[in-house]
């Protein structure tokens, strides 16, 4: 097929196996660089049980600091079928995952669509994503996922385009999460408080940017009611970060705790918090498939 799928349109012709000339380098094919139980989402994704997930290669976006570099660029992974997706679905089911979470799914929305019609979970979809994602892509999905956990990376059009070659970034993103929410409007929890249904906003913090984090969160807390936001400190310096020397460090605690007292302050309370101990290299899965 001749791709325009997402925000970039680059027109990349995408065979089962092939991709020539496109941005995010995946094939029409599902290519897969993990499928396993995580641990290290948020509470209510992870549990005690873990959370099903499948890492997915290749991506639309281009962090200069990806911590995953050689999935995001496809050089990671292995090409299978729709069918055999819905298998490893099946699979991670049955190793009594919480729910099943798409990582960087937004390229595979019509083989993961496929694939759901052969074999849907009776567990939680979740539709894990760097925010860069357009509508049409994600009605593909519509009434298939359950939980949106969507990263808000950038408010600033300028650093959107310098860290990751997306200047309109904070005008896709704000759309997706406004969709995700027209779509789950309400958090859902079990029992054991695991999510059932929902959205959560993820952003991760960078060096030199904690004005930037706290407006997010601000649009976060007044303009996306009903969403959870989850405040990320695992940001490590990694991938290729040669031209851009301010973000070529780990965040401070200085940095860390005037977000998080902002937050705190504010008396918001759907919220996660992720410790800057997180920032460690060793938290990075091993992606073999």
């Amino acid at each position: 097929m001749i791709c325009s799928i997402c925000p970039r349109k680059c027109g990349a012709k995408r065979t089962e196996s092939a991709n020539i000339g496109g941005f995010c380098k995946a094939p029409e094919n599902p290519k897969i660089a993990r499928a396993d139980l995580h641990f290290w989402e948020e509470p209510s994704i992870s549990g005690k049980n873990g959370s099903g997930t499948v890492f997915f290669s290749g991506c639309s976006l281009s962090c200069v600091y990806c911590q995953n570099f050689e999935v995001s660029r496809s050089k990671k992974g292995r090409v299978i079928t729709p069918y055999e997706l819905a298998e490893t679905f099946k699979m991670l089911e049955q190793k009594g995952a919480h729910n099943i979470n798409l990582v960087t799914p937004d390229h595979y929305v019509l083989a993961i669509k496929e694939a759901l019609s052969i074999y849907k979970p009776d567990i939680p979809i979740v539709y894990n994503s760097s925010g860069y994602v357009t509508v049409e892509q994600l009605k593909v999905l519509e009434g298939l996922i359950d939980i949106f956990l969507l990263d808000f990376k950038y408010i600033d059009p300028k650093k959107a385009e310098k860290y990751s070659a997306a200047a309109d970034y904070p005008d896709v993103v704000q759309k997706a999460i406004c969709y995700a929410l027209n779509l789950q409007p309400e958090c859902v929890f079990d029992e054991n408080g695991i999510m059932q249904k929902g959205v959560i906003i993820r952003h991760l913090l960078l060096p030199l940017a904690t004005n930037d984090a706290i407006k997010i969160f601000d649009i976060v807390r007044q303009e996306y009611k009903g969403a959870y936001f989850s405040f990320m400190g695992q940001y490590v310096p990694f991938g290729m970060l040669e031209n851009c020397p301010e973000i070529n460090r780990k965040v401070t605690k200085r940095e860390y705790e005037k977000v998080l007292n902002y937050i705190l302050e504010s008396g918001f309370e759907n919220c996660y918090f992720q410790d800057l101990s997180s920032a460690d290299k060793s938290y990075i899965p091993k992606f073999e498939f």
